[in-house]
């Protein structure tokens, strides 16, 4: 590729530096290394994290299991967001700290919304599926 040419989409780089976030972020909120009652008892899932081109900034999407009392657990991460970041700056060697940046991981809804609409009957009969059941 040559270097004036705009790639579609993160580098390498980035998609692996997120990913390597993500892991260090579910590591610590699944050994219950962060100090708070919120996190100490609702089980978090850190879904993705996005990396910005230079590094710098962090959205990390999450979802509390079994889906409760999201706003809270939204509360307590980004009252702890100094703390995480400090362990995942010690943890993974970059140039700089990566700000932290937590929102709720909206694409399991979108996805069971999908699902509950394709198993409408009649979106199943327009679909082709003749009976009004969807053919696995």
């Amino acid at each position: 590729m040559r270097h004036n040419e705009k790639s579609e989409g993160p580098s390498v780089r980035v998609l692996r530096v997120g990913e390597q976030v993500r892991h260090v972020l579910s590591e610590i909120l699944q050994r219950g290394d962060v100090h708070d009652d919120v996190l100490a008892t609702h089980p978090v899932s850190v879904t993705e994290v996005r990396m910005s081109p230079d590094l710098r900034h962090a959205t990390v999407f999450v979802k509390p299991l079994l889906g409760r009392d999201e706003e809270a657990v939204l509360k307590a991460l980004r009252t702890n967001t100094a703390y995480l970041q400090r362990e995942v700056a010690h943890r993974i060697r970059m140039k700089y700290a990566a700000k932290l940046k937590f929102l709720a991981d909206e694409s399991f809804d979108e996805a069971s919304h999908i699902d509950q609409l394709l198993r409408d009957p009649k979106v199943a009969r327009d679909l082709g599926g003749g009976e009004g059941e969807i053919q696995d």
